[in-house]
């Protein structure tokens, strides 16, 4: 539940001079556009899915925030950032070994795969493989580096660039066309949200 912004609703500037016709299209986008599966089986969708849930628990909402299409999407576009670590295999090999490690460290820990286990289960495997904790023989890539730089960092940006994430803390939506002007520490410009006190 939004708790410091609890009112705010980035969405009541779509007719305001912070959003043009562009942002508009990118938003609207994000909240009705939602990708079908084109890349994933249904098994690593499911399992993503089940990933995501833990990552980014969001118990308070009737209609979560979707993820797992946007992996899904990025991946069938084979969208990169333009660089990857040397210990990694390309993006679409390393979410393929990275989802099937996590089922595997699930399946070895627990006698089942990731999505039928109970949330304790599945934390308790994601922490696990956050720390290192496991045996390595049986992952094919950097379990660490695939759980930080891909899998936790592309599951947090997608969730924080959607507008219900935008209002949950306080943010006021891209820079452009409006911009910001008081930058300064505890400063904020008069169409930002304000922090329930």
């Amino acid at each position: 539940m939004n708790t410091s912004y609890p009112d705010y609703d980035v969405l009541e500037k779509w007719e305001s001079p912070s959003f043009d016709a562009l942002t508009r299209r990118v938003v609207a986008r994000r909240l009705r556009d939602i990708p079908q599966r084109r890349f994933f089986t249904q098994h690593e969708w499911t399992l993503l899915e089940a990933i995501t849930a833990r990552l980014i628990p969001q118990p308070d909402r009737v209609h979560p925030i979707r993820i797992t299409p946007w992996i899904d999407e990025q991946l069938f576009a084979d969208r990169r950032e333009g660089f990857r670590h040397d210990n990694m295999p390309p993006q679409r090999i390393a979410w393929r070994e990275g989802l099937k490690c996590i089922d595997g460290e699930a399946e070895r820990r627990h006698d089942r795969g990731f999505a039928l286990v109970d949330g304790d289960l599945q934390d308790a495997t994601l922490r696990a493989i956050q720390k290192g904790d496991i045996d390595r023989a049986h992952w094919t890539i950097h379990a660490e580096r695939f759980f930080t730089d891909l899998l936790l960092k592309t599951v947090a940006g997608i969730y924080y660039s959607h507008p219900w994430a935008w209002s949950e803390i306080g943010f006021g939506g891209p820079a452009s066309p409006r911009g910001y002007v008081r930058l300064g520490f505890d400063e904020r410009d008069p169409w930002e949200a304000r922090e329930a006190r």
